[in-house]
């Protein structure tokens, strides 16, 4: 049985009879089915039955369904009704807006609305230099979508985008207390996104690109970084590139490898794969293998795609040709951003020693970090419930309140650098390990540490 998730977890309403030792029978029956027990209240209790709430975590959504069969058959149980947890949570939405001043009073009003306000307007149209100071653009990113590439769900559009979305916005909040509003456009055209997001600028201090296919995405975020006076970060390329880097990094320091030194494969040549590789290289990496479905990107290769030949001419300096598990041989890193099961555990024998794998596909990894765990010296995922997860949620949130405090106008190659070393250099030498070799998403000093690293401070 595979590992239960709170993404899963869901709430059973019982009617039993009207004997306590059923709640036990229940708690029972759900762990001899795979689930793990969270909590149980007993919300009424009579002499005709009890009803009781049963909180329990589930592998996934035909898992979730076992337990409630698995309730029914103890004798005395009715399943009265069913609650997803992960649902209730998004009734209404996750995030608010809220006034940050008081308007209890004329007075109040009169300076946060009219006539007060008409001040501050022909200030600002005077000096429009003090729109960030004085306005919510300072402290505002637009997190942009159209919905083609949503986490591993494909193009589900941008409606179905808009808890993703939401769910970002919260997350700027609560790691690095920035406003962000989801902004789902009802366009997959590149002109109309770009025209779209130039339109509606004005009102931010920073635009974050979000899960936008590739190679659209490439252009848009182009085209927006020329044509706009504030920074654009598509975060599935960039936030991505920036946690591998700072992973990598400390894996290297695991097993005593430099960048310089080490091969690496990445499969995938999507955005996130092409924004790793551009890193990596900056990094100093000078062995980086692409494999994409047809196979290792080579520069020689005339059948190639424009964006994947220009991925070519910058990698695979040895002209290597074949499959993943050809170019594997001997390498010392692989970095997964592609397809579940790309990877069989036991190829990574053939790999240099001391190997290190990033199996990052989400929400199934190239291979079973388990199962990798066996052969590899250090193993990352995007996955929670194993060590070493690979989270974009240790970049955002500190580029974005780095640039907004710098005002910059720009994302520059160096702040992504600085990022991952400032993300990497807060695991200490003493907590490294190979289970340990990035920090949690919850570390309070990693929004402020990558937030001045982008700013540049010292």
């Amino acid at each position: 049985m595979a590992a239960t998730a709170s993404s899963y977890s869901i709430t059973m309403r019982l009617h039993t009879d009207p004997d306590h030792g059923v709640v036990g029978a229940v708690a029972t029956a759900i762990a001899q089915a795979g689930g793990v027990v969270t909590a149980i209240d007993v919300t009424d209790s009579s002499h005709q039955r009890l009803v009781v709430d049963v909180t329990c975590s589930a592998a996934d959504a035909e898992h979730a369904q076992d337990l409630q069969v698995a309730a029914a058959a103890v004798e005395g149980v009715e399943v009265y009704r069913v609650s997803d947890r992960t649902f209730l949570l998004h009734i209404g939405g996750k995030i608010e807006v809220t006034s940050k001043v008081p308007l209890r009073t004329r007075d109040d009003l009169s300076m946060a609305y009219t006539p007060g306000v008409g001040r501050v307007s022909m200030a600002l149209a005077e000096n429009p230099e003090d729109i960030p100071k004085l306005t919510v653009k300072g402290n505002s990113v637009a997190v942009v979508t159209d919905g083609s590439a949503v986490l591993g769900l494909g193009n589900i559009g941008p409606g179905a985008a808009l808890p993703v979305m939401e769910g970002k916005a919260a997350l700027f909040k609560r790691f690095a207390d920035i406003d962000a509003w989801p902004i789902c456009l009802a366009s997959q055209d590149t002109d109309e996104i770009v025209r779209a997001v130039e339109m509606i600028a004005p009102g931010f201090g920073g635009i974050n690109l979000e899960d936008i296919a590739a190679p659209r995405c490439f252009e848009i975020e182009r085209r927006l970084r020329a044509s706009l006076d504030i920074p654009v970060f598509h975060d599935d390329q960039h936030g991505t590139a920036i946690v591998v880097l700072a992973a990598l990094t400390n894996a290297l320091r695991v097993v005593k490898k430099s960048l310089s030194s080490v091969r690496v494969v990445v499969s995938g040549g999507g955005a996130a794969g092409t924004a790793i590789v551009t890193l990596l290289i900056a990094a100093g990496v000078t062995d980086v293998v692409v494999v994409d479905r047809a196979g290792a990107l080579s520069a020689d290769d005339e059948s190639l795609s424009p964006a994947h030949r220009e991925l070519a001419s910058a990698t695979n300096p040895r002209r290597v040709r074949g499959s993943l598990h050809d170019v594997l041989v001997g390498a010392d890193v692989f970095i997964g951003v592609s397809a579940p099961g790309v990877l069989k555990a036991e190829w990574i024998q053939e790999m240099a020693p001391d190997a290190v794998v990033f199996a990052l596909a989400n929400p199934d990894p190239e291979v079973d970090p388990a199962e990798a765990d066996k052969y590899a010296r250090v193993v990352a995922s995007g996955r929670s419930d194993y060590p070493n997860q690979i989270n974009n949620v240790l970049a955002f949130p500190g580029v974005f309140r780095g640039l907004l405090d710098a005002r910059a106008s720009e994302v520059t190659i160096d702040m992504l650098l600085r990022a991952a070393e400032a993300i990497a250099l807060v695991v200490k030498d003493d907590e490294l390990n190979p289970n340990f070799i990035i920090p949690t998403v919850f570390h309070p000093d990693v929004p402020k540490a990558v937030a001045a690293a982008i700013r540049g401070d010292g």
